[in-house]
């Protein structure tokens, strides 16, 4: 008998794990009872059988991952028993039993669990490196873990996995990476592994609307806020015209994220990133990002057209239908009350303008990038359960 009536009710915290609503929940039923009779017991066969058995009720019961918290000790002595067989079986009742649950993934962390996992990140068996990987993503939601599992060595690994792993290992590094990057201390120690090529190379190929491209931008944005960030991507081939790209077809978030990185890179240098920014054919997505933005979108982008009108040159030394001019006046122009109406009027003109332009710069983007989308599962910051 599984655990029934579970409440879906949760309230989300900033860091992306959950927390169930005020109130008890009902008495375990015997399966929770005898899976927890099982993995306290000293028979092998019996804790990999309750292993097995707490990953099936906590797949989607909020209220079996509360009931079965207990279950937390003996299974990370499980990751760290030297039987193999006892690996694979115990992370995935540990991965479930942290799903959306902010106690446990705490517990988890108390009691252990980051050393072996952070080992199985090295493993040989790509599945259990696969799990230990997503079992790092569920537990970097939680605020509380994000010092303790950058201390513990997790980041050189994590950013091997995103350079090496397999597809859906790759996603769920960087999102882990993504989600360890918002604590102050850690985007320094992962600019330290050098992870921008890798970062670059996964949204290169990621579909520009996924939560993977999503969840790079976001890691990009923290990273650029250091010198050795911005260098880093505008030394990477194609590194600015992946984010170019994100700010053009991304999903609202991940646009946010990528107007977000190029203004932090213009406002900390203007002289030294305005040409790279302006060469990759980033006008036509902010213009379009003043009009159809979510509102930090729409000002961080007139920011940066703010940014990137300033010329060297005098104003009447442009020609009057040149693609600079039409920037230089883009503010002045949209500032009014009638903002949105003339953002489409100057987005459609700069479209007639500058379509040779397009042209070229479309003709550069076949030779820096790859046409072919991987097929990346649109995960969550949290990994769902297994």
């Amino acid at each position: 008998m599984e655990c029934a009536g579970d409440s879906h009710g949760t309230d989300t915290n900033p860091d992306g794990g959950n927390t169930p609503q005020q109130g008890s929940f009902s008495s375990p039923s015997p399966a929770v009872d005898r899976a927890l009779q099982l993995i306290q017991s000293d028979d092998a066969d019996g804790k990999l059988q309750a292993a097995r058995e707490i990953r099936r009720l906590t797949k989607t019961s909020h209220r079996c991952r509360r009931q079965l918290s207990q279950a937390v000790k003996p299974l990370v002595s499980m990751l760290r028993a030297d039987y193999p067989g006892f690996h694979e079986p115990a992370l995935l009742a540990l991965l479930n039993l942290a799903v959306k649950d902010e106690k446990n993934k705490i517990s988890i962390v108390e009691a252990g669990a980051l050393e072996p996992v952070i080992n199985f990140l090295k493993s040989q068996d790509i599945n259990l490196q696969e799990y230990a990987t997503a079992s790092l993503l569920t537990l970097s939601a939680s605020g509380a873990n994000k010092p303790i599992i950058s201390s513990s060595g997790a980041i050189p690994p994590l950013v091997e996995i995103l350079g090496h792993g397999r597809p859906q290992a790759k996603a769920d590094a960087v999102m882990a990476l993504s989600n360890l990057s918002t604590h102050p201390d850690n985007p320094h120690i992962i600019l330290e592994t050098k992870p921008i090529p890798s970062i670059v190379s996964l949204l290169k190929t990621c579909k520009k609307s996924s939560k993977t491209a999503e969840k790079c931008s976001a890691l990009i944005e923290s990273l650029v806020g250091f010198d050795e960030g911005r260098t880093a991507l505008t030394s990477e081939e194609g590194g600015v015209l992946a984010v170019v790209e994100v700010l053009e077809n991304g999903s609202l978030q991940s646009r946010e994220h990528a107007v977000g990185a190029l203004l932090t890179m213009c406002q900390s240098d203007r002289c030294k990133y305005r040409e790279p920014i302006l060469r990759e054919g980033v006008i036509p997505g902010l213009l379009e990002l003043t009009v159809q933005g979510t509102p930090k979108s729409q000002s961080k982008a007139q920011m940066l057209l703010q940014l990137l009108r300033d010329s060297p040159y005098a104003r009447s030394e442009l020609q009057a239908d040149t693609l600079e001019n039409i920037v230089c006046n883009i503010i002045s122009q949209i500032d009014g009350d009638d903002q949105s109406g003339k953002a489409k009027k100057m987005l459609a003109e700069m479209v007639q303008v500058s379509m040779e332009q397009s042209l070229r710069h479309l003709q550069r983007r076949a030779l820096v990038c790859t046409p072919t989308d991987l097929p990346i599962a649109n995960c969550t910051s949290e990994v769902p359960s297994k």
